[in-house]
């Protein structure tokens, strides 16, 4: 065993018994990170003093368990870990009346606050008040909210995924650019489920907790099946949403918590059975279906029961949720149009006489581009364009729009068992279960992909009262998934399963890449395929104590995870194009891909070790100061092989690998580790001014760190040399495309490179806020929310590139000619002919990229910053009466230097970050996920019967409720771009685009055209970069390649080597505006028993049909230009929406 492991282990044997130590020997009662609330309050006499010894009885109304508690010297009691849901108070003490209050409620996560003054009494009786918790935070600075029952299970919800929820609270905002199932591997790798961004945070910084235990996935994004949610409404209690500045006790995250609790049995048994049907026949189109709206049927059913085991004991909740369903889709993709596959382009030349051999001429007298042969076999993966489409701006591009099926099957079960050992004593574990298949064709409808989830959590809690002040909680998780991303299943067409057409010995067609395209994705089995196996084990202790003014709460947690992952990355390889005309001519600009041959696993293993101390103090009766600091730290990733590969320095050419092997300089780790003096103080206040409990002005600010977890080195790790052959070169020759490739060079293959001593990457989070309460149900809040991050993971998709020079009209790559070599007007260096052979020995030596010994570079720089600031405002109406209410504003703005940590291009409006590698400053923008202001309203009213009916008119007019969700937001950016594919820029990067100029004059203040699907993007506001002038033009730049040395058009003083003015994400997306409304009618059918209900429901998605499309992909459909600064023709193009049309989902449910 290496010294390495022994001191890992040893640290966490080390930290297991310091957190039995805290259990056993303090043992005290814990909020922390348990899922429970808290309950607190001061007791006094009729003239304002303490009362102190006063027992203080707290019962859970749904199942008779009772926490005794008794105040201290300060007349100050608090029980904690207390299920959510409704209890009753009871507080005696001699000489006073016994007071017993209900209708308290406690939230998950909550610290609610309840007074009272008792009664001095000569005989002791009982007095019942009814009352409702306090709306109103008065000891707690962070800023959270609940999502409770009600609007968990009765709420329109498309999917039944209660995660999508946490939408409804300021602050939070689902990534509408996450990618799509039909987007290859993509979505798998950087995590199926829905990502949310908190208070402008990334969504891997989010944590998901479920009972008190982390259930974040193998990419550490948002939990979910591979169809992206989260089944079980009616198996989860309700939620909390923290967004900013939570106290100490809360870990593993920089962003948001979401920390769910699941339902409890009670002493009645209780339950439902339900099945929600969905139809094609009750929607409407979207806008990109054909006149046929496609076929969808969707059955999602299953049931809920939960009861005594023992009365007041022993308790269960169990729940199942099936999905069956077949989805049709709509996509629209770019394909060469009917003249540009019969070679006839629209270029000005005229048609060919005659062909060369190894080529072919379409239509003789007609055809003016002369077909290799080798591409001519590939014409049948782009299909016939669809008729009646509009056309683009390219005469050789048109429209293929197809429908397929998604086929998605899933199973869902959750189960809860709670028991009372005794008075002091109660434990409860909670078991899930949710395996998911799901089938869809790929983004051009060749082949059927498919991927596949199994994910399991288990979560053991025991809580001790030693004492009446004093009590533990212990708690064990466990968080298991297997997914397999990405396989071909099989081919669509019978071209896509011809392993004659493919590069490599027995695999298909490789994929391609043309400007203008939509990219043809290879035959089956030749798009990436990934498989994930993740375990994560965890153990935690919580704890509080209170003394005087005092509740110190303290704690700590240790996780070890493991993470193996086996990846097939571009296994039949990947050609790319500059232009279809360059694609005619079998002149491909790149290939890339990996060697399936070389396949071989990845087990990451990493430990997380925290301690926590949070103390709240009651500084006076009207103010509290919570004070806190989290020491959380983790070891460095291991791989159990050694087969970890990472350059120390950017140009060295071997790199350091965990196990001695041959292409390697020696052997070490990732990195040194950052995380060793992760201290995180956190303070905020708490006061009520009016001393009444009805106002609170709070704020606070903390430290939360970005931990080296291992999703951010999965994909670097698994695909770099000498473990992994991935190549890629530039420029492979004419005639290379699909099967004559030269023997792939050594100093092709991809490395990684990890800044090798990477500084403490943090988040500093800060708020303002006040809280108000206008009625005794209905409160508002006004925040002030803010953030910064420093040193955050900067991800690079391809660090080796040549590095520009700074000139006053910016940056200038070296001229280069067709061959990538430096193109010089200094003799004999290809002065008089630029397109010298590459044996001409006047050739001039290609410029030097950062590392020559390696075709591409991953890189992961800790070098990314982060600024949020956001105005959230938020008005609630408790549910009375059967209505409740709840309406949130966020106006907020989130700026990076990079957005994505898993890969590059986080998202579908996302680009790579190589060219910012020389200068960071430049990628300063617009945060991928950032959206300006966003509106949402929710509610649900039970509509009252009039109370003069009766007999039928009564049963028709009662039992009827409504529920809405209304969501109105600004678009997300993305940036403008020109594919470079012939690298006319002289980067030699793998990744094949730039940026272009933008332009001023009128029209172009705004650079999008709202509400045009085709034209999006005002393209005339856009230019290839041009020199300054004759001179510097002269001196500096390339001319129109790839024809070097061609007539100039007068004044042309383009500049491709010179990068381009227009910056990231400058344009901003379409925008949101959705309506979901539902109408429920229930039946109580009383003769069978008090609770029996049939409940009918029907919920409308997007009522209003309104077409919320999303942004153009980058650079697919951002690319202005191609590589000879033509017209792509698809600039701009919008196609895919959002959220879906409007669609109707009806539902029967019966509740018991």
């Amino acid at each position: 065993m290496s010294s390495r492991k022994i001191s890992v282990g040893y640290l966490f044997c080390c930290t297991m018994t310091v957190l039995f130590t805290i259990s056993i020997c303090f043992s005290v009662p814990a909020r922390g990170q348990v899922a429970g609330g808290t309950l607190s309050g001061t007791i006094t006499d009729p003239s304002d003093k303490y009362v102190p010894q006063a027992q203080v009885s707290i019962r859970n109304v749904a199942t008779g368990i009772t926490t005794t508690v008794t105040t201290n010297s300060d007349g100050f009691y608090i029980a904690a870990n207390l299920l959510p849901g409704d209890y009753q108070v009871t507080i005696s003490t001699k000489g006073f009346d016994t007071e017993t209050k209900s209708g308290i409620r406690i939230s998950v996560g909550s610290q609610q606050v309840f007074d009272l003054v008792l009664r001095i009494g000569t005989i002791s009786h009982k007095v019942e008040v009814t009352t409702d918790a306090p709306a109103i935070q008065t000891t707690s600075s962070e800023i959270s909210a609940t999502v409770n029952a009600t609007t968990v299970r009765e709420l329109p919800l498309n999917g039944r995924s209660w995660t999508d929820l946490a939408a409804l609270q300021p602050g939070v905002d689902t990534i509408q650019t996450q990618p799509t199932f039909a987007v290859g591997a993509d979505r798998g790798n950087r995590g199926f489920g829905q990502q949310l961004t908190i208070s402008g945070a990334r969504p891997q910084q989010n944590n998901y907790r479920l009972d008190g235990a982390s259930i974040n996935d193998y990419a550490n994004g948002a939990p979910g099946s591979v169809l992206g949610g989260n089944l079980g409404v009616d198996a989860i209690q309700e939620f909390s949403v923290l967004t900013s500045n939570y106290s100490a006790e809360y870990g593993k995250t920089s962003g948001g918590v979401v920390n769910a609790i699941t339902r409890s049995g009670t002493n009645g048994l209780h339950g439902s059975v339900y099945e929600f049907l969905r139809n094609s026949a009750l929607d409407a189109r979207n806008f990109f279906d054909g006149a046929k709206i496609p076929s969808f049927k969707r059955n999602q059913f299953g049931g809920a029961i939960g009861g005594p085991i023992i009365k007041n004991r022993t308790f269960f909740f169990a729940d199942y949720e099936g999905i069956r369903q077949s989805k049709g889709i709509t996509a629209l993709t770019t394909v060469p149009s009917l003249n540009a596959r019969n070679g006839i382009l629209d270029n000005g030349d005229p048609p060919v006489a005659s062909c060369p051999p190894g080529t072919t001429l379409i239509v003789p007298g007609q055809s003016n581009v002369c077909v290799d042969n080798q591409a001519l076999l590939y014409l049948p993966f782009y299909h016939l364009p669809s008729p009646n489409e509009s056309p683009t701006d390219s005469a050789d591009i048109s429209k293929y729009r197809f429908a397929g099926q998604q086929v998605v099957n899933e199973n869902f079960f959750t189960t809860r068992l709670d028991h009372k050992f005794s008075e002091k004593d109660n434990a409860s574990g909670t078991y899930l279960y949710d395996k998911t298949a799901f089938t869809s064709p790929d983004g051009v409808n060749n082949v059927l992909l498919g991927s596949k989830s199994s994910r399991q959590i288990a979560v053991l809690e025991e809580t001790h009262l030693f004492k009446p002040s004093f009590a533990n909680t212990v708690r064990f998780g466990y968080n298991y998934e297997v997914v397999d991303n990405n396989q071909g299943l099989k081919a669509l067409i019978p071209e896509a399963a011809d392993t004659s057409l493919g590069t490599f010995s027995g695999r298909t067609a490789p994929q391609v890449f043309i400007s203008g395209i939509t990219p043809f994705l290879g035959g089956v089995a030749g798009e990436s395929a990934y498989f994930y196996h993740w375990n994560s084990f965890q153990a935690y202790d919580d704890a509080f104590i209170n003394k005087g003014k005092h509740t110190i709460k303290f704690g700590g947690t240790v996780e070890r995870m493991l993470l193996n992952i086996r990846a097939l990355s571009d296994p039949n390889g990947i050609f790319k194009f500059g232009s279809l005309q360059n694609f005619y001519a079998n002149n491909p600009s790149k290939f890339q891909g990996g060697i399936a041959s070389t396949l071989s696993p990845r087990n990451l293993r990493q430990t997380l070790f925290g301690l926590y101390l949070q103390d709240d103090w009651r500084w006076k009766s009207n103010l509290t100061l919570n004070l806190g600091l989290r020491y959380e730290m983790t070891s460095v990733p291991t791989e159990t092989n050694g087969k970890i590969a990472v350059l120390r320095n950017l140009r060295d050419e071997q790199p350091v690998c965990g196990v001695a092997v041959a292409g390697c300089a020696g052997t070490g780790s990732f990195f040194n580790n950052p995380t060793t003096k992760n201290f995180e103080p956190r303070l905020g206040f708490a006061w009520d001014p009016l001393r009444n409990g009805k106002m609170a002005i709070r704020g606070g600010a903390g430290l939360f760190d970005v931990l080296p977890l291992p999703y951010q080195f999965t994909l670097l790790t698994t695909l770099a040399a000498p473990f992994f052959q991935y190549t890629s070169i530039n420029n492979p020759g004419s005639g290379t495309f699909f099967n004559t490739l030269p023997p792939l060079p050594s100093n092709k293959l991809r490395a990684t490179y990890i800044d090798p001593s990477p500084k403490r990457n943090y988040v500093t989070q800060w708020n303002l806020n006040v809280q108000y309460q206008l009625m005794p149900n209905l409160t508002a809040m006004v925040a002030y929310v803010g953030s910064r991050g420093v040193h955050q993971p900067y991800r690079l998709d391809d660090a080796s590139l040549v590095i520009p020079t700074l000139k006053p009209a910016g940056y200038l790559w070296p001229k280069v000619d067709i061959q990538g070599n430096v193109f010089t007007s200094t003799p004999p260096c290809n002065a008089t002919d630029p397109n010298a052979p590459p044996d001409d020995p006047n050739l001039c030596a290609p410029p030097s990229r950062n590392n020559e010994g390696f075709g591409s570079v991953r890189g992961m720089f800790y070098q990314g910053r982060s600024y949020y600031n956001a105005l959230e405002t938020q008005l609630a109406k408790r549910m009375s009466h059967g209505f409740q209410m709840q309406g949130t504003f966020t106006w907020g703005k989130s700026i990076d230097t990079s957005s994505a940590t898993v890969a590059g291009d986080a998202f579908g409006n996302s680009i790579s970050s190589l060219q910012f590698a020389f200068d960071p400053k430049l990628s300063r923008a617009l945060s991928d996920f950032s959206i300006g202001r966003t509106l949402v309203l929710n509610g649900t009213w039970e509509v009252p019967s009039p109370k003069s009916f009766s007999g039928p008119a009564h049963w028709l007019s009662d039992g009827w409720q409504l529920g809405v969700i209304f969501t109105a937001s600004d678009g997300v950016p993305f940036t403008p771009t020109w594919g470079t594919g012939d690298d006319p820029t002289g980067t030699l990067s793998s990744d094949d685009w730039a940026f272009p100029n933008r332009l001023g004059g009128a029209g172009c203040k705004s650079l999008t055209n709202p509400g045009n699907a085709n034209n999006y993007v005002k393209t005339e506001c856009f230019a290839v970069p041009t020199a300054p002038d004759m001179a510097f033009w002269t001196a500096n730049c390339d001319p129109a390649p790839p024809t070097f040395g061609g007539p100039l058009p007068a004044g042309d003083l383009r500049c491709f080597n010179l990068r381009g003015n227009a910056g990231r994400n400058i344009m901003i997306g379409p925008g949101i505006t959705s309506l979901d409304f539902s109408v429920f009618k229930n039946n109580h059918i009383r003769r069978i028993s008090e609770n029996f209900n049939v409940q009918f429901r029907v919920e409308i998605f997007n009522i209003l049909n309104h077409a919320n499309f999303a942004p153009p992909t980058t650079p697919d459909n951002s690319d202005i230009f191609d590589s000879s600064g033509a017209d792509t023709g698809v600039a701009g193009l919008l196609s895919r929406t959002t959220t879906t049309a409007r669609e109707i989902q009806f539902a029967i449910k019966i509740i018991f």
